[in-house]
């Protein structure tokens, strides 16, 4: 069996409070250092690209959506505030990734969708995630990740 630093803390543990069951903090614990690794792994994929993963998230909404969405849909979808998603909508208009359409019902409303620029590099960089997040699963094997997918699945319900 591998050992790695949890297993020590865990021994720590078991010398200093015995009459405790800490087998949960070891596997929240990977879990926690494992999230923050693929977070940084991730980000750096991002980077090359000079986008944050808040960005990435937008452009990789409206490219999986194929229609445009108001900004009140992608924050609902992302889970942010209106100011960060209007904010982070301004910057990558201003970079020429998203366009604003106006509602022709509403004149307070638009909707924001993807210019050809922001396709192009979106359909790169989401390559580019894959590839990285497969290199991330690279220790498991096909029945491991599925095992995975499933035991996470039954956590976050």
């Amino acid at each position: 069996m591998m050992k790695d630093s949890v297993d020590t803390i865990l021994l720590q543990w078991l010398q200093a409070r015995p009459d405790l069951d800490c087998s949960s903090m070891g596997v929240v614990g990977r879990v926690r250092r494992t999230s923050e690794q693929w977070k940084k792994n991730m980000e750096r994929v991002f980077k090359l690209h000079q986008l944050s993963s808040i960005e990435f998230d937008i452009l990789a909404t409206l490219r999986r959506s194929q229609t445009a969405l108001t900004p009140t849909e992608l924050y609902q979808t992302l889970m942010l505030s209106s100011g960060v998603m209007s904010t982070r909508i301004e910057s990558l208009v201003q970079r020429g990734l998203l366009q604003r359409l106006a509602s022709e019902e509403d004149r307070r409303s638009c909707r924001v969708e993807l210019t050809e620029e922001g396709i192009t590099l979106i359909d790169l960089v989401v390559v580019e995630h894959i590839q990285n997040m497969e290199s991330m699963l690279s220790p498991l094997n096909h029945k491991e990740r599925d095992q995975l997918a499933e035991l996470l699945r039954k956590l976050s319900q």
